[in-house]
C-alpha cells in the first residue's frame, strides 16, 4: 500500500527513474549528491519504483522517541557517527549472513559540501564481493539515474573513476570532491 502511494506521488511529482533495477539478491546503492532533506521523500518514491526493498543507514539522531518508529518502519537502520566503531565489518557480516539484502548509503556523509567521500562503502563492497549500484539525484532533470552494477577489484583509483564518472553526469549542485575531480581528473 504504502509504496503503491510513493511510486504514485513520485511520478505525479514528475519525476523517473531512469536506468536499469538490478534483479540481485544484494547490493549496496551509493546515492549522491545528499544536497536537501527533500532527498528523503525522493528517496523513498524512487526506491518504490524500483520495487526493491532497499533499507538505508542514517545518523542515529533522526530516530528519536517520537520519529524512530517511521525511519524504522521505512527501512532505516541508525549508525552512532560520534563514536568510531567498525561499520565496514559489521555491515559486511550483514551481507554475508543474509541471503536477500540491498543497503542504501550516502558516501558525502552529510548536505554539506565535503572535499572527499567516505571511502566505507567501497570496502564494504569489496569485503563482501557485493556490487555497488550507483544511484543519482538529478534535481534539474527530476530523474533518478542508476547505474549497472560495479562490482570493485580492490585497485582503489581504476575502481572509483567510474564511480567519479557517473556522478560528474548529474546535474545540479556538486560539492569540492566531485569540482576537483571534474577539474583535475584526481581522485582522494
Amino acid at each position: 500500500m504504502f509504496s503503491a502511494i510513493a511510486r504514485w506521488l513520485y511520478t505525479l511529482a514528475g519525476w523517473k527513474l531512469v536506468g536499469p533495477v538490478p534483479k540481485l539478491p544484494k547490493a549496496i546503492w551509493v546515492l549522491a549528491p545528499h544536497t536537501t532533506n527533500w532527498d528523503f521523500p525522493v528517496g523513498l518514491g524512487g526506491r518504490a519504483m524500483t520495487r526493491v526493498r532497499i533499507q538505508y543507514l542514517a545518523k542515529k539522531e533522526l530516530f528519536t522517541w517520537y520519529s524512530g518508529w517511521l525511519f524504522r518502519l521505512l527501512g532505516g537502520k541508525p549508525v552512532d557517527r560520534s563514536r568510531s566503531t567498525n561499520l565496514v565489518d559489521a555491515i559486511v557480516d550483514v551481507l554475508n549472513q543474509n541471503e536477500y539484502l540491498h543497503i542504501c548509503i550516502l558516501p558525502e556523509g552529510t548536505r554539506s559540501d565535503v572535499e572527499r567521500l567516505k571511502t566505507g562503502f567501497y570496502y564494504m563492497a569489496l569485503n563482501s564481493g557485493v556490487p555497488l549500484i550507483l544511484t543519482g539525484f538529478d534535481y534539474p532533470r527530476k530523474t533518478i539515474f542508476l547505474s549497472e552494477p560495479l562490482y570493485m577489484t580492490g585497485n582503489f583509483e581504476a575502481d572509483m573513476r567510474p564511480i567519479y564518472d557517473f556522478f560528474s553526469q548529474i546535474q545540479g549542485k556538486k560539492k569540492t570532491w566531485l569540482k576537483r575531480y571534474e577539474q583535475t581528473g584526481q581522485i582522494r
